[in-house]
């Protein structure tokens, strides 16, 4: 048997898959795998075309702008010092260090200006356009689909400008993705596994199903959880809601392929190399990610248990730099956990979870006015981080529509895509009052946009429901493409700092809650 499943995706050729293996094995991926990466690449292009054009303006004066303040120093500081962190007149060294590496990396090519600080972040953005139409047309089965989640994608407001600053919330977007396309494609790869099994007959022979073997797509998985652990904190948040997901998955494919008793299989074959794939592995990389400050003699805390003096009590057997980077994790926890929203002195561009699916209370992060470079008197230069409302306004309906499906259509590809998109939303209620910005929903918008290509895909129809439906559905489907990247276009003013008069200034913020 664990010779049969060397090849998981030969079924006999000699002989018609059952009913049950075809289930498992559901619609084919498209034959068409060669338009299907001159889609990809010429929209990857694109993106690339928008986010690293003109990528160092703007700048306070040749300074970083809004949160870059905070992370292009410190990457700075990291690429002068040897990979870490120890200025303590910072002091707000409250993230993990590997996406400040990564920003340190463009300044390392690039030197210290916006180009610099921002390369990763815009390369990072580019990445995301390219997973999402891979991941996009693996959902759908579709080339067409795929390209137009890749446009909706280089179309959002809210990817295009973080892929533009230093800031470490496009990497978490990025990384956090990466892992969901892993688990769809270990999704498939069980499925092709276990259709081995049930087409030679051996599925059911025990109650619990076949072993799987090595699952290298749920090993990558937990890959990139890591990776999105060492940016921030919320990696964790994903760590959980993915855990389930791939548990969700396994008991699905095992009820499909017949095994007697799917739920007690999953947790007798797979929910312990769930475990150590999807919590071990990030756990590990986490670790890793702060090989420079465990290498070090002088980083942040590097040595925090021996100046202050703390005993080791039950904790004896850690190493001391083991206890000094929990006890430095502690005190980090303590800053979040008190970084409250000040009661008469609120930040202006501040927001609550609530606000953000339809982005409500959008960000300000860079504003000159007065200059003539416009051709009048009073110009304007903003860039603003505005999510496309042509896609972020049709968020609930999209929760909606996506929870219809799930729940009483059982589409596991709309449960799959909601569990991304509520990763990134529903932690944020357990505190409402921290201090919370618009900016946190990065990681929302490609479940966002892979949504709302699901829902296209059943407006453009099956081509077997006819000629006139199909007609129909794609010339809705183009209209609205085509209204997402007019409002993109609209938009570009002020993702982009070009200056704009005053009265288009105004034009731009269309709700009280953007000005």
């Amino acid at each position: 048997m664990t010779a049969l499943l060397t090849r998981p995706d030969q079924v006999d050729p000699l002989r018609p898959p059952t009913d049950r293996a075809a289930t498992l094995l559901g619609r084919p991926m498209p034959d068409d795998r060669l338009r299907g990466w001159v889609v990809t690449i010429v929209l990857t292009l694109v993106a690339a075309v928008t986010r690293f054009q003109n990528l160092g303006f703007p700048t306070d004066k040749g300074t970083p702008v809004f949160d870059e303040k905070h992370y292009v120093p410190q990457a700075w500081q990291m690429l002068r010092n040897g990979w870490f962190e120890d200025n303590a007149g910072y002091e707000l060294v409250v993230h993990p260090p590997l996406a400040k590496q990564l920003i340190a990396l463009g300044e390392w090519a690039f030197g210290y200006d916006g180009w610099g600080w921002r390369f990763s972040a815009a390369l990072a953005g580019t990445l995301i356009v390219l997973l999402t139409i891979r991941l996009a047309r693996r959902l759908t089965r579709s080339t067409l689909l795929g390209g137009i989640a890749g446009i909706l994608v280089i179309c959002d407001g809210v990817l295009f400008l973080q892929a533009r600053m230093g800031m470490l919330d496009i990497f978490i977007a990025l990384f956090a993705l990466a892992a969901f396309a892993c688990l769809v494609c270990d999704r498939d790869q069980v499925r092709q596994r276990l259709a081995v099994a049930v087409a030679q007959g051996w599925a059911d022979e025990s109650p619990w199903g076949p072993r799987l073997g090595f699952r290298w797509w749920r090993f990558a998985a937990g890959v990139c959880l890591g990776l999105t652990f060492a940016v921030k904190w919320s990696g964790l948040y994903y760590m959980a809601f993915f855990g389930l997901l791939c548990v969700g998955f396994d008991v699905a494919a095992r009820r499909a392929a017949g095994v007697p008793r799917p739920w007690l299989g999953t947790l007798r074959r797979d929910v312990l190399p769930a475990l150590w794939a999807l919590l071990a592995i990030p756990v590990l990389m986490y670790l890793a990610s702060w090989w420079a400050w465990f290498a070090s003699e002088s980083a942040t805390d590097r040595h925090y248990v021996e100046i202050q003096g703390i005993a080791p009590g039950f904790w004896s057997w850690v190493p001391p730099a083991l206890r000094s980077l929990g006890d430095y994790s502690m005190n980090v926890l303590h800053f979040h956990e008190t970084l409250v929203t000040p009661k008469n002195d609120p930040h202006p561009w501040e927001s609550k979870p609530w606000t953000w699916p339809m982005g409500l209370r959008p960000m300000l992060y860079y504003y000159e006015s007065g200059n003539g470079t416009c051709g009048g008197s009073d110009c304007v230069q903003a860039t603003m981080l505005i999510g496309t409302p042509a896609t972020w306004w049709l968020a609930l309906p999209m929760l909606g529509w996506g929870l219809w499906r799930w729940l009483f259509r059982f589409d596991w590809r709309y449960a799959a895509v909601l569990v991304g998109y509520l990763a990134g939303l529903l932690p944020w209620f357990t505190n409402i009052d921290r201090q919370m910005y618009f900016f946190y929903a990065t990681p929302m918008a490609p479940f966002l946009a892979l949504g709302l290509t699901l829902a296209l895909g059943q407006i453009l129809g099956s081509a077997r429901r006819g000629f006139e439906r199909r007609g129909t559905g794609l010339l809705v489907v183009a209209l609205y493409v085509g209204l997402v990247v007019a409002n993109f276009a609209w938009l570009w003013p002020i993702l982009n700092g070009d200056p704009i008069s005053s009265a288009r200034w105004q034009a731009e913020l269309w709700l009280p809650s953007w000005r």
